[in-house]
């Protein structure tokens, strides 16, 4: 590499500093990261695209392929992202002497978590640039990349209510299931797991649920004498096991589904206390 710069950039792009720009070559590292929602937002191949044309229009930057760390899907609202811890780590090796991505959404969605990773990569010397707008020390420039920053967080949480809401009236109205998992004796389909319509009987487990009932009925049996009765017989439990236990049995015979209601919020956690986290039943959605 030219002039003393090290060699590589870190996330989206690399270029030297203004002053090194034209002056020395620069390896860089792409980092790109998809938002599914709107479908018109560019995805990884695009936004990768578009990083590897900023860096190509600026003369002696370069970006190795191992320096290319796409998000994978992972959601920008964490910091624990495989492509971010990356970026950190190359950083922290100095590797490349800049970051470019495409915009500070796409760094993270949390306004508090693009403050820490910006001053994370500043003390390793690493800056960071954006596509759609360049990072200077110009205060009012700093201030409208924070804004940005913080509107992004806040679109985030307005659509998480929207989806929140939108789910919850589904529930309510049947269209849709309140768990991915069915039920003991049912069965869902494998492409429409909250499909209500789809929701099969398992022939097996079925017989295996009505007898329960019955047995529980009539009376004269306790939950472990009926745990111990299935136990005997080989018949699985519910996750596969070869033991059933109480507990099962009475999960069985108390779950809703099994009179024809879907519940949904049915436990809800309060705050650890000395006995541990405890859980509580509340009124299904």
């Amino acid at each position: 590499m030219g002039s003393g710069v090290p060699a590589g950039v870190g996330w989206a792009a690399t270029p030297a500093t203004a002053e090194q720009e034209g002056a020395a070559d620069a390896s860089g590292v792409v980092r790109a990261r998809v938002h599914r929602p709107p479908a018109t937002r560019p995805n990884i191949e695009q936004q990768v695209t578009q990083l590897r044309t900023y860096v190509a229009a600026r003369d002696g930057w370069t970006i190795a392929a191992e320096h290319v760390f796409p998000g994978d899907g992972y959601s920008g609202a964490k910091l624990n992202r495989p492509g971010l811890d990356a970026l950190r780590d190359h950083a922290a090796r100095a590797a490349f002497d800049v970051a470019v991505v495409c915009a500070p959404d796409r760094l993270a969605r949390n306004f508090t978590h693009q403050m820490v990773v910006l001053e994370e990569l500043e003390r390793r010397g690493v800056p960071v640039v954006f596509c759609d707008r360049p990072l200077t020390d110009d205060p009012h420039e700093q201030l409208v990349t924070q804004i940005r920053g913080a509107v992004a967080a806040c679109e985030r949480t307005l659509i998480a209510d929207r989806m929140r809401r939108g789910r919850q009236a589904r529930l309510r109205s049947g269209q849709l299931l309140p768990w991915t998992r069915a039920p003991y004796g049912y069965r869902l389909h494998p492409r429409a797991t909250r499909d209500p319509a789809l929701v099969q009987l398992d022939p097996v487990a079925a017989v295996v649920v009505q007898e329960l009932f019955a047995a529980y009925a009539v009376g004269g049996v306790t939950l472990h004498g009926l745990a111990a009765q299935l136990t005997a017989r080989r018949v699985p439990t519910p996750t596969g096991r070869p033991i059933w236990r109480a507990t099962t049995i009475r999960q069985l015979l108390t779950n809703p589904a099994y009179k024809g209601e879907a519940a949904s919020r049915r436990l809800r956690t309060t705050p650890a206390s000395a006995a541990g986290r405890r859980w509580r039943r509340s009124g299904g959605a």
